[in-house]
């Protein structure tokens, strides 16, 4: 068990700095509940005071982070004789603070507003399928986010500036050779699975009711173990989860004619939760009660493509999808095929298969920097947006609602979509560790997840930010961060399922 941040005996800068942290911490936790509540339960006509109150909210964490006392308390703390847990609680603050101190309060505040009011433009503009719509919030935002990393970092390249909010300690040159790899490994799988003489089940035909879909995710989740007095299931445009390691909800969305949609989604946000509820409860408001924002994503992927995809899986949920569905002649092995389905001519990321999903990954990542860095405006990103489409999979969208309006997350910020790939990669990372300590296979048979989730609590969860994101992977995996094991993964995978 690892040791815990104490003020006992440290020195008042600390015990102060902690105190402010912890205050910010609840704003922020506030601030998450209301943004759920917008994305979930809020009526349409809530926008305009929602926004006002985000905004509020923000532009107060920014006051107590950035006031005098805060500087103050960390240069007092630079030649302190501290904890090692101590120093990386004061290490993550003070990261916080030099990203916050050079920026202006009302651009903050004004940031925070706007990208709250995004989220029901884009609603609109998806439901319409009318970028123009959105494009000038795009356009405002991008100017807005250039000015915060101008006044964070004018020596870099602003979409640099926004990528370390996401990844602080990973150089970008990482994610950028982990990119090149799959650019080199990938399409040529996806085109012999694209050719394979192999026609793997379908046995979903028809529609399926949203209630029965519904009990089919609440099912999996009883399955996994989602503690239901800490969490609950809800619906939303976009799959997300929400909450800190008291209270994890996790959304999901139903597509009438694709069950297996929806369920995925579940399992992935059950992820999320994992790693949420499995923090310390005892460093709530602390570093080390906070998860690390670039390795969530190997928590979901973990679960919905490692666990949820497997064959060991499908043997045991097989007959409860079968019985919730309707779908009496289903067997494990189509189940097990459909789930595992690559589908290049797909257009939509969430609804990816494992392959062809990553393209889906670099090419916004490509749009985003080059939108980013000022070499297009947003008026050109449908167009890019197709080109790149067809040229990565062979495919063109006929509707920008199947194309750059399908992503939530352009509404408040940019330079975000590597963390989906390189928690991929990170999951195959883990997923060989845990393999190496445990017989996974076997306790999914048994119907017994407790074993990884504990397996992931003592490897990953417990640490919160105690480590540096490639300390962490390393510590966890036994290697610093790479894409040789998912590319193994995936390629031994999918030769087997395809016959290749």
């Amino acid at each position: 068990m690892v040791s815990l941040p104490t003020t006992e005996g440290a020195p008042d800068a600390y015990v102060n700095l902690l105190e402010r942290y912890s205050r910010l911490n609840a704003l922020e936790d506030a601030g998450g509940v209301l943004s759920w509540d917008q994305q979930v339960m809020m009526p349409l006509g809530g926008a305009p005071a929602r926004a006002r109150q985000l905004s509020t909210l923000s532009a107060l964490r920014h006051e107590l982070l950035v006031d005098d006392e805060t500087a103050e308390w960390l240069e007092a703390l630079r030649t302190a004789d501290l904890t090692p847990e101590q120093v990386a609680c004061v290490r993550e603050i003070r990261r916080r603070y030099e990203r916050a101190a050079p920026v202006p309060a009302d651009l903050v505040e004004e940031i925070t507003q706007i990208t709250s009011e995004n989220q029901q433009i884009w609603q609109d503009a998806r439901a319409e399928d009318d970028f123009a719509s959105f494009a000038p919030r795009l356009e405002r935002l991008r100017g807005l986010l250039r000015e915060r990393a101008a006044h964070i970092d004018p020596d870099k390249p602003p979409y640099q500036v926004l990528y370390e909010d996401s990844f602080p300690y990973t150089p970008i040159e990482t994610i950028e050779g982990m990119f090149e790899t799959l650019r080199t490994e990938l399409p040529p799988l996806i085109d012999a699975v694209r050719e394979a003489d192999v026609d793997l089940a379908a046995p979903f035909s028809g529609s399926y009711p949203e209630a029965a879909q519904r009990e089919l995710s609440e099912a999996a989740l009883d399955l996994l173990g989602y503690d239901r007095d800490h969490g609950r299931l809800d619906t939303a445009p976009h799959p997300f989860m929400a909450g800190n390691q008291f209270d994890a909800r996790v959304t999901t969305r139903f597509h009438e004619a694709d069950p297996m949609d929806a369920l995925t989604a579940s399992i992935h946000e059950f992820g999320h939760a994992s790693y949420q509820l499995g923090l310390p409860q005892e460093a709530y408001g602390t570093p080390l009660g906070y998860s690390r924002r670039s390795i969530h994503e190997s928590q979901s992927r973990f679960w919905e493509n490692h666990i949820g995809r497997t064959r060991p899986f499908w043997e045991v949920f097989t007959d409860t999808v079968a019985e919730t569905l309707d779908v009496p002649d289903l067997t494990p092995r189509a189940a097990f095929e459909h789930a595992n389905r690559v589908r290049p001519d797909n257009l939509i990321r969430v609804e990816a298969d494992e392959l062809t999903y990553h393209l889906h990954i670099i090419l916004r990542c490509e749009i985003d920097r080059a939108f980013v860095n000022g070499q297009i405006e947003a008026d050109e990103i449908p167009g890019l947006w197709n080109q790149k489409m067809e040229e990565y999979l062979g495919i063109r969208p006929d509707t920008d609602r199947e194309g750059c309006l399908q992503d939530i997350h352009w509404t408040s910020g940019f330079a975000r979509f590597q963390t989906y790939t390189f928690g991929s990669m990170i999951a195959a990372q883990l997923d060989d560790a845990v393999r190496a300590d445990l017989d996974v296979d076997g306790l999914v048979r048994d119907r017994e997840f407790a074993p990884m989730l504990e397996w992931m609590g003592e490897h990953v969860h417990q640490h919160g930010e105690r480590y540096e994101t490639p300390e962490l992977v390393e510590r966890a995996s036994g290697e610093p961060p790479t894409a040789e094991p998912f590319v193994e993964y995936v390629t031994g995978k999918f030769e087997d399922l395809y016959d290749l």
